[in-house]
C-alpha cells in the first residue's frame, strides 16, 4: 500500500501516547510505504519543530528519510487543483506522481478532489486509514 500523510496527521500519529500511533508504527514495521517529496519532508520539519520537541522532530524525519518504505518523489508538473489552501497542493501532487493508493488526511481542502474526474486522487480520513491498518493486523 503506498500513501501520502498530510503534515496533521503525521503530527498526530508520531507519539506512542496518541490513540493514532498505529499509524506511525505501522511505517517503521513497513506495513506501507510514504510518499513524500523535499517540499513534504521540509513541511513535516517545520510542522514537528513548531509543535514537538526538536528531539522528537529529528528523530522522526530521520527515521522518514532513511527508512526502505520511504519513497522520494520528485515532482515534474504542478496540478494546482486545491484552490483554497494552495500549499496542500504539494500533497495532491506527490499522490499522483506517485500513483498513491490514497491521501491520508482531515483537512476539508481535500473534498474537492471528490468532484474532480481525472487526475483520480483518493482520500480518506485518518479513522478510515486506521481501520484498513487494524484489519491488516
Amino acid at each position: 500500500m503506498r500513501i501520502v500523510l498530510d503534515t496533521n496527521i503525521l503530527l498526530v500519529s508520531v507519539s506512542d501516547r496518541s490513540p493514532y500511533h498505529l499509524i506511525f508504527k505501522s511505517f517503521i514495521e513497513e506495513r506501507y510505504e510514504i510518499c513524500v517529496t523535499t517540499e513534504i519532508l521540509d513541511e513535516y520539519a517545520e510542522i514537528l519543530s513548531k509543535y514537538s520537541s526538536q528531539f522528537l522532530a529529528t528523530n522522526t524525519l530521520e527515521v522518514i528519510e532513511n527508512a526502505a518504505n520511504s519513497v522520494l518523489i520528485t515532482r515534474y508538473f504542478a496540478f494546482e487543483l486545491i484552490k483554497n489552501d494552495p500549499d496542500d497542493n504539494k500533497f495532491v501532487d506527490c499522490a499522483i506522481a506517485s500513483n498513491a493508493d490514497f491521501i491520508v488526511t482531515n483537512d476539508e481542502h481535500f473534498n474537492v478532489l471528490k468532484e474532480i474526474p481525472f487526475p483520480q486522487v483518493n482520500v480518506i480520513p485518518i479513522d478510515d486509514f486506521m481501520e484498513i491498518l487494524k484489519e491488516s493486523i
